[in-house]
């Protein structure tokens, strides 16, 4: 293995991230963030200059080329500044801590690339901004311009720089929330208030909340349809709410954010009308999107739902799965220098590829007989129903479907011989921990058993590589690429996978499974849990020493690790009957309530932990033969009932906890029903389950 980087290149060379690796040979001296660098500042007095970017992220690129790949501006870098390049997907620990601090010293949002410049003793943030431009445009200063007043300020006023970091480490302090010292205080009332937000900020026109740049919000559409279905045999079903669902994802799944030759879903859209996305595809919006198209076309029957989460699935075992079975990160917004080139055709060229018939029904289809509508090409999206374009074209709905189908294929191979877009081939534990909850939710909403192999050979690949033994006992580790596990895991590593093996444990039982959920839970109370405010921080006890230790409890582009943690320790104490991971529930939900009493639909995670701590979840044993135990589990799976969890233990299972094993199987398939502390008498037929059980 190379120990030094050639002459050609810097220290990132060496680094396992292919952002990183993306650097390795800029004429800037980077560090990767570690004691070299954080030593080499303090000794020369020299601030940080720290910049944080990811593999798939346009800006990233455009900043590097304009200036980090330019000769002079790298010289005034190494001449001013420590130089420290970070990947937010490898250290999100990092990117949290000084994406926070962005916002408190400019009151503006933040984003990639991120640019702070840090004081060299205590990396003390004193100035920073996002995307800087090479020349002076966007109403910004060029990046050079800044490199030299920066320098020039930290040398000549300390005392400003000491007040400001002073006051920055007091409003890290006072960001978290004073919690409720009795759970009497927590009560439905923010559930309806999300829900009231959610209406406001609904586009009844294009589905979706808020207007452009629009975004998935997967949390959202999951809140929403089991808002639907705890209502939906009431004398008042919230239909607005299954309206709200249903419309945002048949929108998104007409346009052009979702890839309608390959499947999957890009990041978002940069209109409201969800057209033109920003072209990088995530394997964490594309793991939450599969869980809730699949849950969705189980709740309506829509044939729709069904294929795009099925066709989301393909893409991501066709284009995003390791030879090992775990699912690499991302693919690139650009190709070839160009966002977007990939994905894009132009008239002539689709008609090359298709006979006349197909081509006049895809172009009427996919907007090929409309104006370009990115940047003088055609970005595909769904512009006509196929019923309209069949009767244009005197053709039957099936044979319009069939021409479409073989198109598809037609154009997805041609594309596929184009240049790629980068992909990241790092394998993230956190976001691996979404896909299999994806995988698992749909192999069992739409009975497809592979998906369910998948997601279980991710869950292997795991554990037998992420999980490592430590001088403090087994644990779980953040990244691994080229061979290399790195990075103590952060606190959505292990929600995250401690929610995916629930979810896969419904889908099929291995007692192997629920032990590794016991261990990950185990470190989360014993590293990860604040026990006096309630909830978990993102880092261990044992973590390196930040600026920061933070402790979110909000959404993001991924649902809130606590707010995950919350329902996975719900449930998992609740099937093992074990109070210690049900107070730590308890516990989260008190120590964030003041957020989410005034923030509601910003914590939609929370808000579904809150629905489960409030009405106990109806938790479902079924043990028997193993053929039965299937049958009885295939049936229920058809009706979607988020209110119950059935999980079916073959009779031959092993290695079951007391609380499990006691929960017999007799000379007959049999079902035990539990709500809270109590449990049923054995129920023999699966048609009482139903009967017996809430959706």
């Amino acid at each position: 293995m190379t120990t030094s980087p050639s002459p050609s290149q810097n220290r990132l060379a060496l680094e396992t991230s292919p952002y990183l690796a993306q650097h390795a040979t800029n004429p800037v001296d980077w560090y990767p963030w570690g004691p070299e660098a954080l030593e080499r500042a303090r000794r020369e007095n020299r601030p940080i200059l720290l910049s944080i970017g990811y593999s798939a992220c346009h800006w990233c690129h455009v900043m590097a080329h304009e200036s980090f790949e330019d000769p002079a501006t790298a010289a005034l870098m190494n001449e001013l500044f420590v130089n420290v390049k970070v990947d937010r997907e490898e250290r999100p620990d990092i990117d949290r801590i000084y994406q926070t601090a962005h916002q408190m010293l400019t009151q503006r949002g933040g984003g990639w690339p991120l640019t702070m410049f840090l004081t060299p003793g205590d990396q003390q943030p004193f100035f920073g901004g996002t995307y800087f431009p090479p020349a002076p445009k966007y109403g910004m200063p060029s990046f050079r311009d800044i490199l030299q007043r920066v320098a020039d300020y930290f040398r000549t006023h300390p005392a400003e720089i000491a007040k400001q970091n002073a006051a920055l480490t007091q409003a890290f302090a006072d960001m978290q929330p004073t919690p409720v010292d009795s759970a009497d205080r927590l009560q439905a009332g923010p559930l309806k208030l999300a829900r009231g937000v959610m209406a406001r900020d609904f586009d009844r026109n294009a589905g979706g909340f808020g207007g452009s740049p629009k975004f998935p919000h997967p949390t959202y559409i999951t809140f929403l349809l089991r808002q639907w279905r705890a209502t939906a045999g009431s004398d008042e079903p919230d239909l607005q709410s299954l309206f709200m669902a249903t419309l945002t994802l048949t929108r998104m799944a007409e346009g052009g954010v979702y890839d309608q030759l390959g499947g999957g879903f890009c990041r978002y859209s940069v209109d409201a009308e969800w057209t033109i996305p920003h072209f990088e595809k995530m394997l964490y919006d594309n793991a939450q999107l599969l869980g809730a198209y699949a849950e969705a076309a189980v709740a309506t029957g829509d044939p729709l739902f069904r294929t795009i989460a099925l066709e989301t699935a393909e893409w991501v075992l066709r284009d995003l799965r390791s030879p090992e079975g775990a699912f690499w990160s991302t693919l690139d917004a650009d190709s070839e220098g160009h966002e977007g080139r990939f994905y894009v055709w132009t008239p002539d060229e689709v008609r090359s590829h298709l006979e006349r018939q197909a081509y006049a029904v895809f172009a009427g289809r996919f907007g090929l007989d409309r104006d370009a509508n990115f940047e003088g090409q055609w970005h595909l999206r769904a512009s006509r129903p196929v019923d309209a374009i069949a009767a244009e074209q005197g053709l039957t709905a099936e044979a319009v479907n069939s021409h479409l189908q073989s198109a598809r294929t037609t154009l997805l191979a041609v594309r596929n011989a184009r240049v790629w877009p980068q992909r990241d081939e790092k394998l993230l534990t956190s976001w691996n921990g979404l896909m299999i909850s994806g995988l698992a939710i749909a192999a069992r909403a739409l009975d497809r058993e592979d998906l369910a192999v998948a997601a279980t050979r991710a869950v292997d690949f795991l554990r037998s590589t992420l999980w490592q033994a430590t001088a403090s006992g087994m644990r779980l580790f953040a990244v691994h690429k080229d061979g290399r596990t790195r990075f103590p895991a952060y606190l959505d590593d292990h929600a995250f996978l401690l929610a995916g093996l629930m979810d896969l444990l419904e889908t099929r039982w291995r007692s192997a499974d629920l032990a590794f959920a016991i261990d990950l839970a185990e470190i989360l109370l014993a590293h990860f849990e604040d026990r006096e405010a309630g909830g978990f921080y993102f880092t261990a006890d044992d973590h390196e020493a930040l600026l920061h230790r933070p402790k979110a409890f909000q959404d993001d582009a991924v649902p809130s690790g606590n707010g995950v943690a919350a329902l996975a320790l719900g449930r998992l104490g609740a099937l093992l009957g074990e109070p210690r991971y049900l107070d730590a529930a308890e516990r989260v939900l008190k120590g964030a309530w003041s957020l989410i009493e005034r923030y509601p639909q910003a914590h939609a995670t929370l808000l579904m932990a809150l629905e489960e701590y409030l009405e106990p979840v109806d938790m479902v044993i079924v043990r028997g033969d193993t053929a039965e135990v299937t049958q009885w589990l295939s049936e229920a799976n058809r009706l979607y009932s988020p209110r119950r969890l059935m999980f079916g233990i073959p009779t031959d299972a092993a290695d079951l906890p007391e609380p499990l094993a006691a929960k017999r199987p007799a000379d007959a398939t049999v079902a035990y029903l539990c709500r809270g502390t109590t449990c049923s008498e054995p129920v023999r037929s699966l048609s009482a389950v139903i009967s017996l059980t809430r959706g």
